[in-house]
């Protein structure tokens, strides 16, 4: 089973840049205005824009709406200080990296729609 992620955002071009800047995540294919595909590793997220959905489906919402609410997108990276110094460098807000009560390193960010991601190391330290 693969579990490729598709996210509905408002402004798919900044949605893009982001994840290709800050987690360096790379273009599959081409890109769309309405659907790109994005791969680092074997990482996969489909960036969509929330305009091609119609006005009744339940991932709609409304500008401003808090989408993603519930979910945390986890990224699992062999390099975790590498990551955060990456995105870090980014410019783009970020959390310490921080040792978790479960023996993983992490850093947490939100894109720029409102979804939560945590980058963690893939072993414990």
């Amino acid at each position: 089973m693969h579990l490729p992620l598709e996210l509905f955002v408002q402004t798919p071009r900044t949605s893009i840049d982001f994840y290709q800047r800050v987690l360096g995540f790379e273009v599959e294919g081409s890109t769309s205005t309405e659907y790109t595909m994005l791969r680092n590793g074997d990482a996969v997220i489909a960036i969509n824009s929330r305009s091609v959905l119609s006005s009744d489906h339940p991932l709609r919402g409304a500008i401003g709406d808090r989408v993603g609410l519930g979910v945390e997108i986890v990224l699992k990276v062999a390099d975790v200080e590498d990551a955060h110094r990456k995105a870090d460098e980014s410019g783009w807000p970020i959390s310490a990296l921080a040792m978790q009560p479960w023996g993983l390193r992490d850093f947490r960010l939100v894109d720029p729609d409102g979804y939560y991601v945590r980058v963690t190391s893939t072993h414990r330290n």
